[in-house]
C-alpha cells in the first residue's frame, strides 16, 4: 500500500518491539521523575528523613553495634557539650 514491505510477522514484530520500546522509556521517565523529587524534599536515597540528629544517628551506629558503650558515651558527651 504504501511501498513498503511491512505485511507479515516482521511489520508486526518491528511495531510491537517499537511500541515496547516507547512505553519502557516513558514508565521509566516516570519513576526517575517521582524518585528525583522525593530526594529534593529533605530525603536521601535510601528512603531515610535527612532532619535525624547527631545523637540519633549515635544512637543507631550503638545499637548496630558498630561503637563500643565507651565511644558512644564519649562521642555523646562531646556532642551535648556542644549543644550546649
Amino acid at each position: 500500500m504504501w511501498g513498503g514491505n511491512w505485511d507479515g510477522w516482521g511489520g508486526g514484530l518491528f511495531m510491537v518491539l517499537t511500541m515496547l520500546i516507547v512505553w519502557g522509556g516513558l514508565v521509566w521517565l516516570v519513576v526517575y521523575a517521582i524518585r528525583a523529587s522525593s530526594r529534593s524534599d529533605g530525603r536521601s536515597t535510601d528512603g531515610r528523613s535527612g532532619d535525624r540528629s547527631a545523637i540519633q544517628i549515635l544512637e543507631e551506629r550503638f545499637a548496630r553495634g558498630e561503637i563500643d558503650r565507651d565511644e558512644f558515651e564519649e562521642r555523646r558527651r562531646v556532642l551535648r557539650s556542644e549543644a550546649a
